[in-house]
């Protein structure tokens, strides 16, 4: 699903060269569907709420087994009906705090200056997005590392002073907020599809496929938006679900305070480097305008969906984890793991600031002490016009073509490592981000290939492995 975040910054945009006239095949997803892609989408729509409730409900009643649920079933231990009964169900108190939640970010999205104020020398405030289908670029206001702030103040000040509510409350409701979530997300996945059939933000930038399964799933409108500043992409692919994912994970940590008198030092771990992943995303909340999520992906379930959904729920499998299997490391082994974190973090967030001053000076710039070396490409447009991009080959970026997505995955296995190996569960992150990035590597390498032909292949050449140098 959405991926964070994150940060997964598009190549195609940031050291490619911004696009201008580009064919709409180049665009967001397919015009046509294949059978496959039915089959697949449907898939995902049926079965992709159901794993993250068995995720969820493992660790609520089988101690976070992945693999009990499904002998007790086979055994004829318990039906269907056993689990479903012991399953928390939507509860007043859990929508009450989902509501507020909800609408708590809303108020903080739409009251920029305030919040700019907060963080006055902050790059925010009002960027410019990226050049759309319909040649139409849209504005941002961005103040999400202010919402942030202000977010996590809060929490703090209850905490330590007001006692309005317990800082596991996340915790202790976390079954019955699923509820709340997957109402919200199809909610506003449906309400998408049919803003772009009735009254679309704008109408050239809506992409029909005739198959309404897949429609709904990757989107039909390129930037839905209620008003001049509510943008449905920016504000649900940032807040609330990433704005909630350090939160979640210090009410995991107060839950382990709560039931075994210490916090451990993995729950530490778990809480300053996916801490340090989500502040770096706000900080670089604006490079966020230039990511696939945002350049090229359309609003649908996908999107909406996967942001209420599955990013709050299974990208903070490694805390709830923790939770039932509390783990102490050893310090060589925290020391170690908190090494791999950060060095991950660094190759990510260097090898993206390359890329960023490269295509800021259009190279004229010192990568690693020396002039960056390039392979300079053209395209041509739909309009017959005739384009230039420079592609980098030196640096981060003559390493690995998405070395960024190295270093992110370093991380994430880091995240997980925190956890031991006695369970599967908290793991599933780093698969998962294995399998989206190299999905996304390829998509994005298809769609340069598709746009600068012969060119592509000469920068292949040049720099011949994706991700891992010397395996792929």
């Amino acid at each position: 699903m959405a991926s964070l975040k994150e940060s997964k910054f598009s190549e195609e945009r940031m050291h490619k060269g911004i696009q201008n006239g580009t064919s709409p095949g180049q665009w967001g997803r397919a015009w046509e569907v294949d059978w496959f892609s039915l089959a697949s989408v449907i898939l995902l729509l049926t079965f992709a709420p159901f794993l993250v409730y068995y995720f969820i409900m493992s660790c609520d009643q089988y101690h976070c087994s992945l693999t009990e649920p499904v002998i007790d079933l086979l055994m004829g231990n318990v039906r269907l009906s056993d689990i479903w009964s012991k399953t928390s169900s939507l509860s007043w108190k859990a929508a009450n705090i989902y509501i507020i939640w909800v609408t708590f970010q809303v108020i903080l999205y739409m009251i920029p200056d305030f919040c700019h104020k907060l963080l006055p020398g902050y790059v925010g405030g009002v960027q410019e997005g990226a050049l759309t289908p319909a040649g139409t670029i849209n504005k941002y206001e961005i103040n999400g590392l202010q919402a942030w702030i202000i977010t996590h103040a809060l929490w703090l000040a209850n905490v330590y002073y007001f006692h309005w509510f317990s800082p596991t409350i996340i915790f202790d409701n976390w079954i019955p907020l699923l509820w709340c979530t997957n109402i919200l997300g199809y909610a506003i996945s449906t309400f998408a599809i049919i803003k772009a059939y009735f009254f679309p933000t704008n109408a050239n930038d809506c992409k029909f496929s005739g198959n309404f399964f897949y429609d709904y799933m990757m989107g039909v409108e390129f930037n839905p938006r209620l008003g001049k500043w509510f943008d449905f992409k920016l504000f649900f692919n940032g807040r609330p679900g990433i704005v909630a994912w350090t939160l979640i994970n210090l009410s995991y940590a107060a839950k382990q305070q709560e039931l075994y008198g210490q916090v451990t030092n993995s729950m530490i771990l778990v809480n300053v480097l996916q801490g340090i992943y989500v502040l770096d995303f706000f900080w670089n909340e604006a490079w966020y305008l230039k990511t696939i999520d945002i350049c090229h992906d359309h609003f649908g379930w996908y999107l909406g969906w996967g942001d209420c959904v599955w990013l709050p729920y299974l990208y903070t499998l490694q805390g709830l984890y923790l939770v039932y299997h509390p783990v102490q490391l050893s310090t060589a082994n925290a020391v170690g793991i908190l090494l791999l974190g950060l060095v991950g973090y660094y190759i990510f967030r260097m090898t993206n600031h390359q890329k960023d001053l490269f295509r800021r000076t259009d190279g004229n710039c010192k990568i690693w002490g020396k002039k960056p070396e390039y392979i300079e490409c053209s395209y041509t447009s739909v309009d017959g016009t005739k384009y230039y991009s420079k592609l980098m080959t030196s640096g981060f970026w003559g390493v690995a073509r998405h070395f960024n997505y190295t270093g992110d995955l370093m991380g994430c296995l880091a995240y997980c490592l925190t956890s031991g190996f006695d369970h599967i569960l908290p793991y599933f992150y780093i698969i998962y981000m294995t399998i989206l990035l190299v999905h996304r590597c390829i998509r994005d390498e298809h769609r340069c290939f598709s746009k600068y032909g012969k060119d592509w292949k000469r920068y292949t050449t040049a720099v011949p492995y994706r991700i891992i140098p010397g395996v792929f």
